[in-house]
């Protein structure tokens, strides 16, 4: 996307930017040899523009391999970009020091996937949750210890099993604690990376609700992560769709869903069940042929080309535009109408 593109996209709403992405590159070099020689790079993020208004939840969806959760961690600073920027609330996080970025922290959180591997098996939940209170401000002991258990009770979990190993709980359990230490500082942007792909599916609903309910009641901003298309209709406000280190469309929940332009978002829409069998048995699927290309060696023209149902020979040599169809939908595609 351009910076004509993206001022045009700012001025579709007179909502508040909290977060811009322009250009946004993160490629992770090949090494071959004995000298370890650079012969190539894996192109997880190719070049990725869009913004987050304050208070909204951007959903952003794709097959596994699609660069989202590096999208995700570039945005945080947790991974280097390769080219582009990264603005929050008016600063360039890509040019700024360590220390600067490490006071930041507090105001950008991230929910991890795996509620297992990202708390720490020999604390308790009080440490895991106090670790950044500990660290960020000078609370005292009692003060800490009333808010982690303020914190416990805002997630849904009884604060007398503070004293408790993460092993003690279940899954759902665990990623209320992982939600507990996102927002223990007060955050005002969080980036769920897949929180709900490691839960039983009786527990998503949960979990995704609880968000809902802290996002109203904190005043929060998601960048919400995820390859199911069913639950991101209930927690996003837009969505963009990636395919191969590329976003192919953006726009408000309600068009990805009954208005799709796109021909991958279209497949995508085509392979979520719908619970109505008589509208089960009629409607149309999108079978899409071939794999996925490899992120190291991206067709040319058009990513999508090689498996798109209604490419031509011009999608597999030139890049579509990025372009408006108007009421804050996007799509990179020649021929979406």
């Amino acid at each position: 996307m351009t910076d004509t593109a993206t001022e045009l996209e700012s001025l579709d709403t007179d909502r508040e930017v909290l977060l811009s992405v322009k250009g946004l590159k993160k490629h992770f070099p090949i090494m071959k040899g004995v000298f370890r020689k650079q012969v190539g790079a894996v192109r997880a993020v190719d070049g990725v523009d869009f913004v987050i208004y304050k208070g909204e939840t951007l959903g952003l969806v794709g097959e596994s391999g699609s660069g989202k959760s590096t999208t995700g961690r570039v945005i945080l600073q947790l991974d280097n970009a390769t080219e582009g920027s990264v603005t929050f609330d008016g600063i360039e996080l890509t040019q700024i020091s360590s220390k600067d970025m490490r006071k930041l922290r507090r105001r950008m959180q991230m929910i991890f996937q795996d509620p297992h591997a990202c708390l720490n098996p020999r604390m308790t939940v009080a440490s895991i949750i106090g670790e950044p209170l500990v660290e960020n401000s000078d609370m005292s002991k009692a003060e800490r210890r009333s808010r982690i258990e303020e914190l416990l009770q805002s997630v849904g979990l009884d604060p007398t099993h503070a004293n408790r190993y993460p092993h003690e709980f279940s899954g759902g359990q665990r990623q209320r604690i992982g939600i507990a230490r996102a927002i223990a500082l007060h955050p005002e942007f969080i980036v769920c990376d897949e929180p709900i792909a490691a839960l039983d599916v009786s527990i998503q609903a949960q979990v995704v609700n609880l968000l809902k309910k802290l996002q109203k009641e904190l005043d929060l901003t998601y960048f919400f992560i995820s390859h199911d298309l069913s639950m991101v209709r209930h927690i996003a406000d837009r969505v963009a769709v990636m395919y191969l280190g590329h976003i192919v469309e953006l726009a408000p929940v309600d068009v990805v869903y009954d208005d799709p332009k796109h021909p991958y978002t279209q497949a995508l829409n085509s392979a979520v069940p719908v619970p109505d069998p008589l509208i089960e048995e009629t409607r149309q699927r999108v079978i899409l042929e071939g794999d996925v290309p490899s992120p190291a060696n991206p067709p040319p023209g058009c990513v999508f080309s090689t498996r798109c149902p209604i490419a031509t020979e011009r999608c597999s040599s030139e890049v579509p535009e990025w372009r408006s169809l108007g009421n804050e939908h996007w799509v990179a595609c020649h021929f979406a109408e």
